[in-house]
């Protein structure tokens, strides 16, 4: 097999944050001996998560056997997930914005055994729901656990307990006419409903000047999915929630 050099397009504060974790971990663990020392592993597995490279290659670039490589990386992923934040912890960032986004993505999946808890109708695939919520500029501030595709936004968003909290704190959030009903300090766009009359022009004005803010939130989702691994998971969809 023929192997050849290759980037991530991450920085090296990435790979040092990660590299410091499994360093840690490693002499908790007093672990004496690794084919990979701290810094390799962190590399293996970024590339992993980030390029999508595949066991297969990462066990041939970095000579080590498929199930080392694979093993690696789900020790990496078990110590990143420990440092990500709750709701709660991100609610202290939170507060401190003059108005949040609240949008709603799919994360595709393999099709499995008991496929129908996890398609979407709308996006007419199967996934993992996942809630983001971003600032004013588009950028992530806080990703939820992943549910079932055929939640709908809406209800994910009451699961996740973010309606309640945003509400609580006196946070506006604006979403999408996925989340009609949701109340609170939720903001959505005017909805034409059948047998009504029409938006006025004052109505539509709101809409345009709404969907202009909450354009911004795609931005989150697109630095979520840069990470090529969620571009469509391939393993049990209950490892989605440690991933994202």
């Amino acid at each position: 097999m023929l192997s050849y050099p290759s980037t991530i397009s991450l920085s090296s504060r990435t790979l040092n944050h990660l590299a410091d974790r499994i360093r840690s971990h490693r002499h908790q663990r007093r672990s004496r001996w690794r084919r990979l020392d701290a810094g390799r592993q962190a590399l293996l597995a970024l590339a992993h998560l980030r390029n999508g490279d595949t066991y297969t290659r990462l066990a041939a670039g970095f000579t080590v056997g498929v199930s080392t490589a694979w093993r690696y990386v789900q020790e990496a992923i078990a110590l990143l997930a420990t440092t990500a934040d709750d709701l709660a912890t991100a609610m202290d960032r939170i507060r401190r914005l003059a108005y949040a986004i609240l949008d709603g993505t799919l994360i595709p999946i393999d099709r499995v055994a008991d496929q129908k808890p996890y398609y979407s109708g709308k996006h007419k695939h199967h996934g993992m729901n996942v809630q983001v919520i971003a600032d004013a500029a588009g950028r992530l501030i806080w990703a939820s656990p992943a549910l079932p595709g055929s939640v709908h936004d809406l209800t994910a968003a009451r699961t996740h307990g973010i309606i309640d909290v945003l509400s609580s704190a006196n946070v506006m959030a604006f979403a999408d006419k996925g989340y009609q009903g949701a109340r609170g300090s939720v903001r959505t766009p005017f909805k034409r409903r059948r047998f009504r009359p029409k938006l006025s022009r004052r109505q539509k004005a709101v809409n345009r000047a709404h969907a202009t803010i909450r354009a911004r939130g795609e931005r989150a989702i697109a630095t979520l999915k840069t990470w090529k691994i969620l571009a469509k998971l391939r393993c049990c969809p209950r490892r989605a929630t440690t991933i994202v």
